[in-house]
């Protein structure tokens, strides 16, 4: 049965932490004098503070701290929900966006680190009302939740069953003995490789509020920008490279770093999920590379790498930004992004989609299946790396593949009800599952979803919702069996 009581205290302490979280924007609201935005940002705080959070926090304590695994899930998808309606509010009191609708949309992107947006025109908007916008993707970046156990005691109950339902991939790693440390390591690691980006951007020549906000979306693999143009606004190489290594460095697997820091770098050098993540964005940035300099798309193949490794690693990350338009280049190196989509990340990183270690693992079970075929009675193990996966965990990530494509398919057919071209049905609703940001037809590089009806806005956030949080912390809650004694 659900400690309601409990979850909804829960929920209630994460909102009023977001509420404080929202008072960076508001003091920038201040600071450059935009009057409606300040208004927005108040109105949203003093909702979640005073209103709703402390009305719940305040009405008892619950019977009991016991938390089930089902609660986690409530908690966990809940807390996006809600968030993203709250921190909505801002945008619409701005008078930046026109309906709730867009503004929920670009939320959701925000906290998904999905990175698609409703706008055609970015830079007139107020300034305090962008920097929210990217301020959502970098607390998505590692999760709302996660940052929670990380700074706050979670009223006195277990932070794992939060953590690892909002946690991505099919394994959760556990750091420490303890998931609030395992919580602090992430987020410090987190924090330190994005001052470390923002110092290398104001060496590039960018204002601290530009270099904050790339850094913001550039961490969380997210790709929302302050900028019309997005990265290519800038016309720097150095700021290319600098942010397609940060990008690189966002899809990895975090705890990673933390080996490496504690002196376990040989191992992680053998990570066949860090390797095969490595050697997927090298293949597809070279081949395309020099696809372009052959076909005289760009005139050296110093400049064509340039723009080839930043959107392969855009991409393959899920970040979504964009330095040139690449629907403009040839077939093939478009083709090499297009199945770029469903693959995504490490897991345990900022990126969304399926996850490299899924990929590798399910194309080693067809191999091991094709020699079983040929030798019947053989035993054939997957390994990834030095790891030997367990045949428990490979039904589970056959199943999410298949629940994933499933989704995707349905969100293509629920999309093209708008009366949208195929091309552009299809990427958009991979886009937002795979929390990618930027994809194809209508909705490439230069695209955006303006021009869909609201209906499609909100089945583009579910989307983007059930995939931050890998499907099953979701579809769970349209169980029955979910909600029995």
């Amino acid at each position: 049965m659900l400690n309601w009581r409990l979850d909804l205290r829960l929920l209630a302490y994460i909102e009023l932490f977001l509420g404080f979280l929202m008072g960076v924007p508001t003091f920038l609201a201040f600071h450059y004098h935009e009057q409606q935005a300040i208004h927005g940002f108040l109105v949203t705080y003093l909702a979640i503070a005073v209103f709703c959070s402390l009305i719940v926090i305040v009405s008892g304590k619950p019977k009991e701290n016991i938390m089930l695994s089902r609660d986690g899930y409530l908690v966990v998808t809940l807390t996006w929900v809600i968030a993203t309606a709250f921190s909505a509010i801002p945008l619409v009191a701005s008078g930046a966006y026109v309906d709730y609708s867009s503004a929920y949309f670009e939320i959701m992107s925000g906290f998904t680190t999905t990175g698609a947006t409703v706008l055609t025109e970015i830079e007139s908007l107020p300034k305090s009302i962008l920097f929210w916008r990217s301020q959502t993707n970098w607390l998505g970046g590692m999760g709302i939740v996660v940052l929670f156990v990380a700074l706050l005691p979670a009223l006195g109950v277990s932070g794992t069953l939060l953590v690892g339902a909002e946690s991505v991939g099919p394994t959760k790693d556990k750091l420490t003995p303890k998931i609030k440390n395992t919580a602090l390591i992430l987020w410090s690691i987190y924090i330190a490789f994005s001052v470390l980006e923002t110092v290398f951007l104001l060496i590039g020549n960018l204002s601290l509020y530009d270099a904050v906000t790339v850094t913001f979306s550039t961490m969380a693999a997210a790709g929302f920008c302050v900028k019309n143009s997005s990265i290519g606004t800038f016309s720097s190489a150095y700021v290319d490279v600098v942010v397609t290594v940060f990008m690189l460095i966002s899809g990895a697997n975090f705890a990673l770093y933390y080996k490496a820091l504690s002196g376990k770098l040989s191992s992680v050098l053998k990570d066949g999920e860090l390797r095969s993540y490595l050697g997927i964005w090298a293949f597809v940035a070279f081949a395309s590379a020099l696809y372009l300099y052959t076909s005289q798309t760009y005139a050296s193949f110093g400049q064509a790498f340039r723009y080839s490794a930043f959107q392969t690693a855009s991409i393959l990350t899920t970040t979504g930004f964009a330095t040139t338009d690449y629907l403009l280049w040839p077939a093939f190196p478009q083709v090499l992004l297009l199945l770029l989509f469903f693959i995504g990340g490490c897991a345990g990183s900022a990126g969304g989609g399926v996850k490299v270690v899924r990929i590798v693992t399910l194309f080693k079970m067809g191999r091991a299946h094709v020699k079983q075929r040929i030798h019947p009675r053989g035993i054939f193990q997957v390994r990834v790396g030095e790891s030997t996966v367990r045949p428990d965990l490979m039904s589970a990530i056959a199943t999410f593949f298949g629940v994933y494509i499933f989704t995707g398919v349905i969100g293509t057919v629920l999309i093209s009800l708008s009366g949208s071209d195929p091309l552009t049905s299809f990427a958009a609703s991979f886009l937002c599952l795979g929390n990618i940001g930027i994809g194809f037809g209508n909705v490439g590089p230069t695209g955006n979803f303006a021009a869909f009806p609201s209906a499609i806005k909100w089945v583009c956030s579910f989307l983007m919702l059930v995939g931050r949080l890998e499907l099953f912390t979701v579809y769970v809650l349209f169980s029955k069996q979910f909600w029995k004694r």
